[in-house]
């Protein structure tokens, strides 16, 4: 059984709150969600209704897997003044490696959030969990997030080609990974 560490314990950074998820942050995330932009480099769609996104984050804040061996960790990142701007998860494996993803609403792109809100997370799963290495799939396409998970200290590693196909398009998939906390964590004031 993975354990957990502090699972309902928001994490701070100087701008941003990561409150762990709940069914009740449907109703601040709902309607960003709607946002295709959004969707354009995963295979998801849209939530279709508001109770269905309540019954997902309901099921995602348990915090583990139905087995009990992999650590949930799913976070709705808002800033300090409120607004909800996001969402953040890690998959902890028993095997001291994690697996990150992000989804920042298009009004916050280009501010540095998402960098900050990942940050906070890896400096969690690496110095909380003892994590060894945390891994980063990412869509050959999304420029945005390939820049992003490179300035966090992560280098690519492989590419899967054909990984997927939705929306009418093959999708290929780099994998990065960072074997280590990246320095840059400690350039980032934590709380």
């Amino acid at each position: 059984m993975m354990k957990l560490i502090a699972p309902e314990t928001t994490l701070e950074t100087s701008r941003l709150l990561l409150e762990p998820l709940m069914a009740s942050h449907a109703i601040h995330m709902y309607r960003q969600l709607q946002d295709e932009r959004l969707y354009q480099f995963i295979p998801q769609e849209p939530p279709i209704s508001l109770q269905v996104l309540q019954t997902r984050y309901r099921a995602l804040s348990s915090r583990l897997s139905p087995d009990g061996q992999e650590a949930w960790l799913n976070w709705a990142f808002r800033l300090r003044a409120g607004t909800y701007i996001g969402t953040l998860e890690a998959t902890v494996y028993a095997n001291q490696r994690a697996a990150i993803a992000y989804m920042i609403f298009p009004p916050f792109w280009q501010q540095g959030y998402a960098k900050e809100g990942c940050l906070r997370l890896l400096n969690h799963v690496f110095n909380d969990y003892q994590v060894n290495i945390v891994a980063a799939e990412i869509d050959t396409r999304n420029v945005a997030s390939i820049k992003l998970i490179k300035s966090l200290g992560f280098k690519h590693v492989s590419t899967k080609e054909n990984a997927d196909f939705f929306k009418g398009c093959v999708s290929h998939e780099y994998r990065y990974e960072c074997m280590s906390s990246p320095s840059s964590l400690t350039h980032l004031p934590v709380r």
